[in-house]
């Protein structure tokens, strides 16, 4: 029953020795002003994050080009590979900020992996996201410079 008793018990901390650590681990204030600066420095930084988090990551890959898509460009419809986790928000957004263009309506295309066959090798075709852009009437984008 000691053994027991033993782990019962707590361990009580000296109030005299918790006074003195306060007193040796004493904090030192800085003053107003250099404490105004600093927030202040933390408040742009964090404008800037915001600002930037925008630009650093793109949902956008690449344009998609093929037939159906250049006759797409004529009707003011472009469409581009996006990541697999991106969704409209985020497309509009960049499309916007990348080409200075209004768009209307995003739609998205979830292309699935294909099986294919090299002689008696089997393997997959990856598969992919793609997202069909509208912009607005008198608006461009030009993804092959001519």
């Amino acid at each position: 029953m000691a053994l027991r008793d033993i782990f019962k018990r707590k361990k009580s901390i000296p109030a005299a020795k918790t006074v003195e650590d306060k007193i040796e681990k004493k904090e030192v204030k800085k003053p107003a002003k250099i404490q105004k600066e600093a927030g202040e420095v933390k408040a742009e930084i964090s404008k800037k994050a915001k600002k930037s988090f925008g630009t650093t990551f793109r949902a956008l890959k690449a344009p998609h080009i093929t037939e159906k898509a250049t006759y797409l460009a004529e009707k003011n419809q472009y469409v581009f590979k996006v990541y697999p986790r991106t969704n409209k928000v985020e497309i509009r957004k960049d499309i916007e900020e990348l080409y200075n263009v209004k768009v209307l309506d995003v739609k998205i295309i979830n292309v699935p992996k294909k099986r294919r066959r090299v002689g008696k090798n089997l393997g997959w075709k990856k598969g992919y996201k793609k997202a069909i852009i509208k912009i607005k009437k008198g608006q461009k984008i030009e993804i092959i410079p001519s």
